[in-house]
């Protein structure tokens, strides 16, 4: 089977782990119960790698979407005898509602297909394959379904009688008319542990409408979003959630590893993790696009996890678990093909032990704008806060990895600096908040310390702009942050040079921005990068250029799939590549949105309806 197109598929969540559904209706990418647990389905990446695809039999022709206000899927099938709709969902626990969403996910994958007109055949193919693959687990037909056992795993897909069983691979073919439907549950658990009950029909709709009245009843709380793009960023909204892991409050980059920056290339990461970077911009993003009060158990999450490290005098871990842990290390998967041939598929994420100074400012940075939600802070988080803001005042003056991770000699990139100076000017700011009062005047010397650094040593005059790092001429579109951050005025003479120079040089013929075009030690070249085509959008509506920044912002957009999911990157013939759906690129599409609303207002231009978040939840 040659590799989908990423953009074909669609995410399922039920807030603790995730599933891939195709366009013809295959469930290709499947990990329970977590995250970042080994895939039971990873077709994706592989071939071979397992399968749970319903579809009719024959020619047909196939529409999708999400349910309103859903996580749900609706993919409708009509073929020349008939309709049929096929809901697919990841159920959450039973009457939960609003913030309480995925507090207690059973880990179960609920799909229904139903005839609504005329008759159809549908066929039904069922192919686990645990441990990513290595695992072909015998099948056993029972009463009510289909067992699977095989590894450290219990698989049982409650179904319809009639599935012939091959090998480690179950088919059925099932008539369907008008009016008919057939349930399908798919539940794992462990070997060891109570056998899993068998769903029947109404166990399975029942869950299912709950499910999707569990979804509403958090967008009707978490939404109130009103302006251009409305719907994309209330949907966007539900995608971040949907990468939230409940438990804990973390919230994951992707919920894939290996789909590539270069097709055929190494550039192939496991992102099924929690970076501090992008959980803080995700919160932030989240108080535009819904209602961030899980922000206080984001950042006990972050407390737990890391502050003993900052007491130690280490540097904060850029990346841990969705659970807390830190030891992420990277191991390769040498028995898969990797999407369209990209190898290695990688599992864990060798990033982990890298430092990144700008940690500290996106840390802060979320805490400050979301003081409201976090309430009284806890001891320990206000020490860890605290702590954060020192390290950055200690160690602003180091080189690092900077935000892409790049894999060479550490340099003193000027998005670490600013970062730092975000971090310090956020923690004077929240200071009363941390009882931290007594710092502000140390803060306030070393936040100035680094403005000066950055004024002298940040801009290249080769260049005509502030570049990657000290003493580079490299354009670097992380820069288009002196603006988002407040550092620069958007319309200071060398930040907009800096934008116009981003617009200019760093972008591909549709005017799409690559994050730099520098070597960085890997092989291959990557496709532009859809979180720095936002930015330069939001950067351009804070330099008062509303217009260019509508028209970067529409250009972005072209690039999300028919259920409003987006990649990382999108490579040159346009097509979407990179690890899917990727939070930072949802982030980039609701802070951007957010900033033209405002730039439309100040210019006079924005209709009444463009009006602030209200009304949290």
């Amino acid at each position: 089977m040659k590799s989908l197109p990423i953009g074909d598929y669609a995410l399922l969540s039920d807030c603790r782990s995730a599933a891939l559904v195709s366009r013809d209706g295959s469930v290709d990418w499947l990990c329970f119960p977590r995250f970042d647990s080994p895939a039971v389905f990873a077709r994706v990446l592989d071939s071979g790698g397992g399968h749970f695809s319903i579809r009719p039999a024959g020619d047909f022709q196939a529409s999708r979407a999400y349910a309103e206000h859903t996580m749900a899927l609706e993919t409708t099938f009509v073929t020349v005898a008939g309709t049929a709709v096929l809901t697919d969902a990841m159920a959450v626990g039973r009457n939960e509602r609003g913030h309480d969403l995925g507090a207690g996910s059973p880990g179960v994958l609920l799909r229904r297909v139903a005839c609504t007109a005329g008759e159809m055949d549908i066929e039904v193919s069922y192919t686990p394959r645990p441990e990513y693959g290595l695992i072909h687990p015998i099948l056993e037909a029972i009463p009510g379904g289909v067992a699977a056992r095989g590894g450290a795993g219990r698989l049982l897909l409650s179904a319809p009688a009639g599935f012939g069983i091959d090998g480690a691979t179950a088919t059925a073919r099932l008539h369907l008319k008008a009016g008919e439907e057939a349930c399908f549950a798919l539940a794992h658990g462990q070997a060891g542990e109570p056998p899993l009950p068998v769903w029947d029909g109404a166990a399975i709709t029942a869950r299912l409408d709950d499910t999707l009245a569990g979804w509403r009843s958090w967008s009707a709380i978490h939404q109130s979003y009103e302006g251009p793009w409305r719907e994309l960023v209330h949907h966007s909204g539900r995608v971040l959630q949907a990468l939230t892991f409940a438990p804990t409050g973390a919230i994951v980059a992707a919920p894939t590893t290996s789909l590539p920056e270069t097709v055929g290339g190494e550039r192939n990461w496991d992102y099924r993790y929690t970076w501090v970077r992008d959980a803080s911009l995700t919160m932030e993003a989240l108080w535009v696009a819904a209602c961030p009060d899980e922000a206080n158990k984001f950042f006990s999450f972050l407390a737990d996890a890391a502050a003993s490290q900052l007491h130690r005098g280490l540097d904060l871990q850029i990346m841990f678990g969705i659970g807390g842990e830190r030891d992420l290390t990277e191991r390769e998967l040498p028995h898969l093909a990797g999407w369209r041939d990209s190898r290695p598929v990688r599992v864990g994420n060798g990033a982990w032990n890298q430092r990144q100074l700008d940690v500290y400012g996106e840390l802060l940075g979320a805490a400050q704008r979301l003081v409201e939600q976090l309430g009284e802070l806890d001891p320990i988080t206000q020490r860890f806060l605290a702590a954060a803001a020192d390290t950055a005042a200690a160690r602003w003056k180091e080189k690092d990895q900077g935000i892409w991770e790049i894999r060479g000699e550490p340099r003193d990139f000027l998005y670490s600096k600013l970062m730092c100076w975000v971090a310090l000017d956020r923690a004077i700011a929240l200071a009363p908040h941390l009882g931290a009062t007594d710092r502000v005047g140390g803060w306030a010397a070393a936040r100035d310390e680094i403005r000066a650094a950055i004024l002298e040593h940040g801009w290249c005059d080769a260049a005509g702009a502030y570049t990657q790092a000290f003493g580079s001429e490299d354009l670097d579109a992380s820069n288009l942050m002196l603006a988002i951050t407040g550092f620069l005025p958007g319309d200071d003479p060398r930040m907009k040079a800096t934008i116009d120079a981003t617009a200019a040089r760093l972008t591909d013929e549709r005017g799409l921005v690559y994050r730099y075009l520098a070597h960085d030690g890997l092989a291959g070249e990557e496709g532009t990068f859809l979180l720095c085509t936002f930015w330069l959008a939001q950067a351009q509506a804070l330099a008062g250029e509303v217009d260019q920044a509508m028209a970067t912002f529409e250009r972005a957009v072209a690039a999300i799939n028919d259920v409003g999911l987006l990649a990382e990157e999108v490579d040159g013939s346009g097509e979407m590549i990179g690890n899917f759906p990727q939070a930072f690129s949802h982030i980039g599409l609701v802070n951007a949105a957010w900033a033209i609303t405002q730039a439309r207002r100040a210019a006079g231009s924005a209709p009444a309806a463009d009006r602030a978040p209200s009304g949290r939840g």
